[in-house]
Parts: C-alpha cells; sequence; structure tokens
C-alpha cells in the first residue's frame, strides 16, 4: 500500500477534550475521528490495527475449541424481561420501539441474547457443551464519555458463552477461556494480572477479570507481593484483624449495662474519639442503604413483610428495600462487596429523611439497638466488645455494647473494603495497590439466565434439567487503546509488531529517480515475502515523512536517500539504537527477519 492511496492526515496538536496518551495520539495519527460524544469512527490506518487484534482473539478462541456466531444488535425487549434485567440494567441500557411498538434493545451485552438463541436448539445432553463467541457492536449509554475509545458509548466487545451440563463442565470452559486470554494478551504485547473481580450486574457465582496496570485506571487492584494474591478492590477480602482497645490488646466481653452518654456536637468519627479519647476501633458505625432490586428473598428479614416485590419472568425482587450495616468505624463499606451480597443491581446511601424514618435519628446518631431494618453486620464486627454506638437518639451515644446481647444481626457478611497495608487472607502477606483497566473478564454466571428464561434439556437420565452457564468477554477497543498507552513515547505511537497497521514503513527522501526506484524494489521483495509494507510516496519534507511515520508508529522504518544509496537505514521504532546501514540488495531479507523474529517472540509460550 502507498501513502497516497491512504485518506488520512495527521495532527501536530491532539483536541483539547483528549487528556489520555491513547485518545490523544489516536487522535492525532488518524486512527479514530470523532462523529459525537461518546462515538468514534475507525478510519482505515486504526481499523487495520483493530482488525489484527481481532484476528488473534479470533485464532486463539478457535483454538480454544470456541466457534464464532453473529447475534443481532438490536434485540427484542421481551428477552430481557424474561431475565428479569429489563428494569434492573438501568438507563445505560438505550431502549426503543418499533413501528410495532414492540419494545426493542440496542444490546449493551448478550447474555439474553445467546441464551435465547441457543434454548432454541437444545434438547439433549450430548449436545453439551454449547460454546460460541461473538465480536460485535455494542452500545451502553454513559454518563460521561471519556478517554476515546477506552470508555465510549458505542463499542465493540467479544462476547464468549458456553451452555454447560454441570459444574465440572463449566470450570474446564471457564479454564479454557482463561488460557486463551493470557495468548491472546501475550501476543498484543500486554502483561495482565488476572484478578477476582465482583459480578456485578452479570450475575454468578464466581469471575475473574484480566487487568492491565495504568495510571489512567478505572480500577485498583488490591496485590499480594508474597503470593500473588490479586483482586479487584470491588471483590478484595482480607485476613482479618483483631478488634483492640486503646492499649492495643483484644476487647473483651463486658458484663455492664448499656449506658447512654450525651455527646452534644459531637457527628463524626473524629468527634468520637476525641469526646471518648478512645480508638475507633472501639467504635461501631452504622450506616442506612437504600437497597435497589434485590433479588435476595427478604420474607423472613426484620421489618420486612409488608415490602412490595415485582416479578419479571422467573425472577421477583423489591424495587427498594433498606439494610442498616454495621462496620468497625475505622473501616470503609465496600458498597459493591455489599451489592452482591444483597443480589441488588445498587446500594446508595440512603436520605436523611429515610434514615430518621427507619432509625430515629439523623446520621451519626444511628444505632444497632432501636434500627428498625434488618442489621447486616460486617465480620469485623464479630469479635468487638464493650463498644461504643449510636443511639437512635440525636445528641447521644451508648457506651458498653456487646453484639449479640444487646441487638441481633439478620446477616453476617464480609462488606469491608481492603486498602493497602492490610494483610493476605492466604499467606498474611501486606497488600499495596495498583490502578488497573480491564480488558478481560470471565464470568460463571450458574443458572441466573437459563432458569429464568425456561432453558431446558434431556439429561443422562431422560429427566429434565437446566444447563448452567459461562459468560467471558473482552473489551477490543479497550485493549486496543491499551496498547498505545503502554507503547508510545514522545514521538508517537510504538505498535508491538503483531497489532501495527503496517509491520515495515519504506520512506524515500524524495519518490523520483534512483530512490524511487529502490524503494520500489523493496516494497516488492517484501511483500512477496509476505510482510505488510506501506510506501510513502508523498511529495513531503524528509522531517514530515520521518514525523508522520514515528507518530503513527510503524516499528520498522527503512529510509531510502541518495547519499547512502546502494545503502539503505533500518530503523527500529522502539529502539534506541541508530539507524542500521544495509545494502540494498539483502535490506528486504534483514526486515523480513526482523518483523518474524518479533511476531516470534510475541507467540513464544
Amino acid at each position: 500500500m502507498k501513502t497516497s492511496q491512504i485518506p488520512f492526515r495527521t495532527l501536530r496538536e491532539a483536541p483539547a477534550e483528549a487528556i489520555i496518551a491513547s485518545h490523544q495520539l489516536m487522535m492525532r495519527a488518524d486512527l479514530i475521528r470523532k462523529l459525537g460524544n461518546g462515538l468514534y469512527t475507525y478510519m482505515p490506518l486504526g481499523l487495520k490495527a483493530y482488525r489484527k487484534l481481532e484476528q488473534i482473539i479470533k485464532e486463539e478462541l478457535d483454538a480454544s475449541g470456541a466457534m464464532e456466531f453473529k447475534p443481532t444488535v438490536v434485540v427484542p425487549g421481551d428477552i430481557w424481561k424474561e431475565s428479569g434485567r429489563w428494569d434492573t440494567m438501568g438507563p445505560q441500557m438505550l431502549k426503543a420501539q418499533n413501528r410495532q411498538q414492540q419494545d426493542m434493545v440496542v444490546s449493551p451485552t448478550a447474555e439474553e441474547a445467546y441464551t435465547a438463541i441457543m434454548r432454541q436448539g437444545l434438547t439433549s445432553y450430548k449436545q453439551l457443551p454449547i460454546n460460541c463467541y461473538q465480536i460485535n457492536t455494542k452500545y451502553r449509554d454513559e454518563i460521561r464519555p471519556r478517554y476515546g475509545v477506552m470508555r465510549g458509548r458505542e463499542f465493540n466487545m467479544m462476547d464468549g458463552y458456553t451452555l454447560n451440563e454441570d459444574d465440572e463442565s463449566l470450570d474446564k470452559s471457564y479454564k479454557a477461556y482463561a488460557a486463551a486470554y493470557l495468548r491472546i494478551f501475550k501476543r498484543a504485547g500486554l502483561t495482565v494480572i488476572p484478578v477476582k473481580a465482583d459480578t456485578g450486574a452479570m450475575g454468578g457465582s464466581g469471575s475473574e477479570e484480566f487487568m492491565v496496570e495504568s495510571d489512567i485506571g478505572d480500577d485498583t487492584l488490591i496485590i499480594c507481593p508474597d503470593c500473588g494474591y490479586a483482586a479487584n478492590v470491588e471483590k478484595a477480602s482480607c485476613k482479618q484483624d483483631a478488634a483492640v482497645d486503646n492499649d492495643g490488646k483484644p476487647q473483651v466481653k463486658t458484663d455492664k449495662a448499656i449506658e447512654e452518654v450525651a455527646t452534644p456536637n459531637v457527628f463524626s468519627i473524629e468527634d468520637m474519639e476525641k469526646f471518648f479519647n478512645s480508638t475507633p476501633k472501639t467504635f461501631i458505625k452504622a450506616l442506612v442503604y437504600r437497597v435497589i432490586n434485590s433479588s435476595l428473598d427478604l420474607s423472613g428479614a426484620p421489618y420486612c413483610k409488608d415490602l412490595k416485590t415485582k416479578t419479571e419472568g422467573a425472577i421477583t425482587f423489591y424495587p427498594v428495600s433498606y439494610v442498616c450495616v454495621l462496620i468497625r468505624a475505622d473501616l470503609e463499606v465496600n458498597e459493591a462487596k455489599l451489592a452482591g451480597v444483597l443480589k441488588a443491581s445498587e446500594v446508595v446511601l440512603a436520605e436523611d429523611e429515610e434514615i430518621r424514618a427507619i432509625a430515629g435519628a439523623p446520621h451519626g446518631f444511628v444505632g444497632p439497638v432501636t434500627v428498625k431494618c434488618p442489621i447486616l453486620q460486617d465480620l469485623s464486627v464479630n469479635d468487638m466488645h464493650d463498644a461504643i454506638a449510636g443511639s437512635g437518639k440525636e445528641g447521644f451515644h451508648i457506651k458498653h455494647v456487646e453484639p449479640e446481647r444487646d441487638y441481633s444481626a439478620w446477616m453476617n457478611a464480609d462488606v469491608r473494603t481492603v486498602k493497602p497495608g492490610d494483610m493476605c487472607p492466604n499467606c498474611g502477606g501486606i497488600f499495596y495497590s495498583r490502578k488497573g483497566n480491564e480488558l478481560g473478564h470471565i464470568f460463571k454466571l450458574g443458572k441466573k439466565y437459563t432458569e429464568s428464561m425456561g432453558v431446558t434439556y434431556l439429561d443422562k437420565n431422560g429427566k429434565a434439567a437446566v444447563p448452567t452457564m459461562g459468560c467471558y468477554g473482552i473489551g477490543v477497543d479497550r485493549v486496543l487503546a491499551s496498547i498505545v498507552e503502554r507503547f508510545h513515547d514522545d514521538k508517537g505511537i510504538m505498535w508491538p509488531m503483531s497489532i501495527a497497521p503496517y509491520q515495515v514503513a519504506i520512506v524515500p527522501i524524495k519518490y523520483k529517480d534512483a530512490m524511487k526506484e529502490a524503494s520500489d524494489t523493496l516494497y516488492e521483495q517484501l511483500s512477496k515475502a509476505g510482510i505488510q509494507v506501506l510506501l510513502d510516496d508523498r511529495d513531503e519534507r524528509p522531517g514530515v515523512k520521518f514525523n508522520d511515520m514515528d507518530l503513527i508508529g510503524f516499528p520498522v522504518r527503512i529510509t531510502v536517500g541518495d547519499k547512502n544509496l546502494p545503502n539503505v537505514e533500518i530503523k527500529l521504532r522502539a529502539s534506541d539504537n541508530a539507524a542500521e546501514l544495509v545494502p540494498l540488495e539483502s535490506a528486504a531479507a534483514r526486515v523480513a527477519d526482523i518483523v518474524h523474529a518479533e511476531l516470534a517472540k510475541l507467540c513464544a509460550e
């Protein structure tokens, strides 16, 4: 390909809205152009890089035993109502109606579509597992799309799904996808960290994210340096540390009765520390949460007998409920964990009026003894004794509180936010944290969708059974942007050999006479050798050509100039070494060896 055949224009400066390297460089190199807020078009050079990444994904998934299929982007709203996610998915889901007033959805994800499609042909256990993937367009109405294709409204995802006979089969599929992911990211030049993750709105029994360390990452990773434990902060657990008194000794039970203490102008934990002259590890913090769309059975929970339920498909949930979370005062509630425990789409701190109605007092004075909603107690409170807590009356706290003696928790669960310095639950190592970006995610969905959408088959005994399900996703655009984030310098992008739009750029100082003849010869030789090569035949100054080739990031540049002929210069974009002067007759072979060696390195086990 010659540059004169490609419609591209490079920019000296990035648009003001582009604040991260990948967004800036992809815009400046004309890999993408903005069409609307959160909507980007891949231009020819950008699309070539995208297609290469896509092809790597397909090759590795095909090799793992998965088969590609292609559902539509617009799907019936009825299948989302079957699964119970029509309302719970929230405003990020773009809904529409067709001319028959049927509800339709522009797919934000494809669990419902896959389940609805595959149930049509499923009759026997002999057909399982069914393992298919797609690479398709998705749309989520992000409130604040940003960072170019890293977080756009329209984006491209690889979604893989398996229907499995049992948990053992699901585990095999899950591990096969995990292994394929590691190969995909290695071939793309990226080092990823598999971490335990929250299942979120997807539901299911377990999940794992594949993260890349990044200063602009949306996620916080909690990592143990000793045993390699790694988890997203939304899912991370830690070894429980003992609740201690002011002398650093474990707290002991007290026989003293609860005593009410007037605490005027004491609202925050810091205020309490000063007033009681005590460590916050002796305080029980009580927070009232509004719980949205909980599918947990609350029929036997305290104060919940009159709660209203709603049913969509086979899913029954509580649109609104409340819970009082108790946690040691030096710790913070992890709302993602809390939502997961309650099987809720969202949890938010209750408003002042709601808190007063439920707790009889404003925030800061809420207490476990008088609150009129279920109590969810974090594990950190389990070994607390002789504690201080809110009284349920404004301006007062209580001391000598004994959990289980003075109140009963409806549920005990780990809802603590883990932080650097906490101890690893596996080996006791001290955690550190890093920022990260999620590139891929695998889920053990279990029967969340197959049960709600009525998927059955005949098992080995001829009885009706419900298959279990796995889900596996890679954000293709996000991976591409992450490659640029990882591989760039002040001149531009430095593509890995496997992803570069072209592996080699031939740059004649002037495309005429002997330089044109030499450039054309190299172009023909490299093309015949299977090397993807771009010939810069523009009538531009050499500096403009060099700057554009560096900005776009072609791995190898061959410079053809009158002064050096019959030799040419070979320069590696990612190397600080000086250009290598090579005879023209051996240059193509030399460059082909470089390309093949780099590709082999990326593909090596």
